[in-house]
This record gives C-alpha cells, sequence and structure tokens, in this order.
C-alpha cells in the first residue's frame, strides 16, 4: 500500500489514464452534442510520455492502471502502449473501461499485449433504447465485442450500466441475467450530474435504495459481499452466487476510500472526478524534468489532496446547480467528463 497520503489518510493506488477525448457514441449524459473544444492532437500524451509517467506514479504507490477515455479504442495502435505498461514493473492490474463497439476486433491483440481486464459500458439491452441514448445504431456491436472479450479469456468481465429512471429502470434483471450468459458481473452505476451540456435531472436518478429493493422484489435475499479493496462498487450476491454491484456514486458517496486520482489525454492530472482544476504534468514531463522531480510534484500534491466532490454535492455545498455550466464546458474541454476519463 502506497505510503503517500492525503490530508484524510487516502492512499495513492489507482490511476485512470485517459487516452482521448474522442468517442463513437453520443450518451446524452456522458456527451450530448455532436462537435466539441477537441484537445490539440499535439498535446496528447505520446506512448513513451504515459510509459514514463505511469513509472513514475507506480513508483510512489499506484498499482492499478486503467485507460478510459472518450473512448480510448479509438487511439491508434493501442497494443503498443499496453504492451509497454503490462511491462512496468509493480503494475498489479492493468484495465480498460470501452463502449464496446470497436471490441470485436480488438479483443484478442490487447489480451495478447498483456491487458488483464476489461469493463464494457452496456446501458440497455434494447436496440431502440440503445439509439435513442447513444444516437447510434451500433448495439450489435456492443454485443460482439462483450463476446469476443469472453471468447478471447480476458477475465474479469464487468459491465457497467447507468440507470436512470424512465429509461432503462425496468431492465435490472434482465441485465443481471444477461450478465450470467457471458460471466460478467452487471454493475449498475447511479445517475450523476456530469455538466451542463447533459442537462442532469436530480428525479431521473435510479438509487441504491430502490436498486437493491426491485432487485429483492425479483430474487429475494441477498448478502452484501465483504469488502476487500477500495473499488468504488459495493458488491452483493444472490441466493444463486450471482455477484452483481452498485457504484452509489451521487446517494452515498465512496470519497472516504477513494484512492484513485485522473491523467486527462494531454497530461493534465486531476485528483477528484469532481475537480476544477489539475496539475499539468505534460509541461514538466516535455520540459525536461527528472524522474524524481516528477515524484516530487506528485507526491506533493497528492499530501495536500483533500477532494471530496461527491460528499460536497450530496452535502449541499455545491448550492444546488449543476456540476459546471454549458458556457463553462465550452470555454475549457478538461472539465469535459469524456475528457477527464469518467
Amino acid at each position: 500500500m502506497s505510503s503517500v497520503r492525503d490530508v484524510f489518510d487516502r492512499p495513492m493506488g489507482a490511476l485512470r489514464i485517459s487516452l482521448t477525448d474522442r468517442c463513437n457514441l453520443r450518451c446524452r449524459y456522458c456527451m450530448p452534442e455532436e462537435e466539441y473544444a477537441w484537445l490539440p492532437r499535439q498535446d496528447l500524451l505520446t506512448f513513451e510520455e504515459i510509459e514514463r509517467i505511469t513509472e513514475v506514479f507506480v513508483s510512489v504507490g499506484v498499482d492499478k492502471i486503467r485507460l478510459t477515455g472518450g473512448e480510448p479504442l479509438l487511439r491508434r495502435d493501442l497494443p503498443e502502449l499496453v504492451r509497454r505498461l503490462a511491462g512496468v514493473p509493480g503494475v498489479k492490474d492493468l484495465a480498460m473501461t470501452t463502449n464496446g463497439v470497436l471490441l470485436a476486433r480488438h479483443a484478442e491483440p490487447l489480451r495478447e499485449a498483456g491487458l488483464h481486464r476489461v469493463t464494457v459500458s452496456l446501458d440497455t439491452l434494447r436496440p431502440d433504447r440503445f439509439a435513442e441514448m447513444t444516437r447510434r445504431g451500433t448495439h450489435d456491436e456492443v454485443l460482439a465485442g462483450i463476446a469476443a472479450a469472453v471468447a478471447t479469456g480476458l477475465t474479469d468481465l464487468k459491465i457497467d450500466t447507468v440507470m436512470m429512471r424512465g429509461y432503462n429502470d425496468d431492465e435490472l434483471a434482465d441485465l443481471i441475467e444477461f450478465g450470467r450468459t457471458v460471466s460478467a458481473e452487471v454493475r449498475f452505476i447511479e445517475y450523476m450530474d456530469v455538466g451542463g451540456a447533459t442537462r442532469w435531472q436530480p428525479e431521473k436518478v435510479l438509487s441504491r435504495a430502490e436498486i437493491l429493493q426491485e432487485i429483492s422484489s425479483r430474487y429475494g435475499s441477498y448478502e452484501e459481499v465483504r469488502r476487500t479493496d477500495s473499488a468504488p462498487a459495493d458488491r452483493f450476491r444472490l441466493p444463486d452466487g450471482t455477484v452483481f454491484g452498485i457504484i452509489s456514486s451521487t446517494t452515498q458517496p465512496f470519497c472516504a476510500s477513494c484512492d484513485r486520482s485522473r491523467l486527462t489525454a494531454d497530461g493534465m492530472w486531476l485528483r477528484c472526478l469532481y475537480a476544477i482544476t489539475g496539475t499539468d504534468l505534460r509541461t514538466p514531463l516535455r520540459s525536461g524534468a527528472t524522474d524524481d522531480e516528477l515524484r516530487t510534484l506528485i507526491t506533493g500534491t497528492w499530501q495536500r489532496r483533500a477532494d471530496r466532490g461527491a460528499v460536497d454535492r450530496l452535502s449541499g455545498r455545491a448550492d444546488g446547480q449543476v456540476f459546471v455550466s454549458l458556457e463553462s464546458l465550452k470555454r475549457d474541454p478538461h472539465l469535459e467528463m469524456h475528457t477527464r476519463g469518467g
């Protein structure tokens, strides 16, 4: 466990690395507009820079790396980066979160390159709902990607589902049953406020308590699985042994145990999903900073970390406003969730 602790005694354990701010879906709760102020391509970290900064983070306690986006499979030659990161001593878990659209063609080379695990985002089993939410007709491709991940042998497959009242709240049991057929653990995520463009509405949040009540009415009793790590999901076991998770970011935040931070594709380091500002690591990286200088910058910044964004919002300190206004999003692409790796 990392000896580097923040002001709330939280260690530094997991780093989410965004590889691009671009995505091939337009999900209404995340990235609803067709065009955005994209990050300049010349600012994106190279594979060599990502490998080096990963080595520095691992040297101060990080042992879990997750590749995200936007959609990470849009990054060209991704297996080469996976191969580099899989070879970094001290990386115990190398995972990726994807929307699955391109996964069928990439699952095998990614596994061969050393990817340990994959999480696929899938909010509905119904193609018409998928098209309504994402404004793309690629539902079959996502299912094919999940099948390819299973066939390829990528272990510990997870399916992330954002639950929204009036959209997919009647699919809880269907998703659990689907997870069984593909040996995947389904994780239900409370609908979160991620910025003004998504027009978030609190009344559409399907809470952890409501999710559990609905599942209990279908399957009967369940038991909570004892925690052994700081993962965001609370896990539950049904009578037949099926396990599912709930990430209750809106109604029961997990800030107290959060050990994760995020690196944007252009090298901005954010210590909280709700952080408004971050630390530029690209500039020192490209200006000749030594590994020791980067370590000092990272550890000193983490030791000052006092972020508890979801807790602050729940307690009312966010004044009930949307996370970021639409005007602010247009001025600064780093405030977009698809830029910071959501």
